[in-house]
């Protein structure tokens, strides 16, 4: 029962976020699930969501599309106009994954998603999810 009212309500939240995004018709990246402030167990499932905007793998040029990146315990963001780090709390999904299993160590972290265009740059104007919060247990 538990599990299906966490479900229940991670869809509510999706369908919340993706409207958001087609009301303003801009791009709009939102991370799914874990919530903002929620109590996980490490490994953390980490889902992506993107409006208004396609995914593609990096070194494939399409107009409104791009691939995730995941700002991990990030506390300022990365220079906008060169391409987006890579390192344990800059991650790259260039392959278009839309989730991720991430071991995190007890406590708080932040999560934050940035979008990247083919040479995992990041568009202009950013496409990016708020930062959000979690407390791994």
């Amino acid at each position: 029962m538990k599990r299906s009212l966490v479900t229940a309500v991670l869809t509510s939240l999706l369908a919340v976020a993706a409207l958001a995004g087609d009301r303003a018709g801009k791009p709009n990246a939102y991370i799914i699930a874990p919530a903002d402030g929620q109590v996980v167990s490490s490994p953390v499932l980490v889902q992506f969501g993107l409006a208004n905007f396609g995914v593609a793998p990096a070194g494939v040029e399409r107009e409104g599309t791009g691939h995730h990146h995941l700002l991990v315990d990030v506390e300022e963001l990365p220079d906008l106009d060169k391409p987006l780090p890579s390192d344990d709390n800059h991650l790259h999904f260039g392959g278009g994954q839309t989730q991720v299993e991430l071991e995190l160590a007890p406590g708080e972290h932040t999560l934050q998603l940035i979008l990247g265009d083919y040479l995992h740059r990041p568009h202009d104007p950013p496409v990016m999810s708020k930062p959000i919060t979690i407390q791994v247990k």
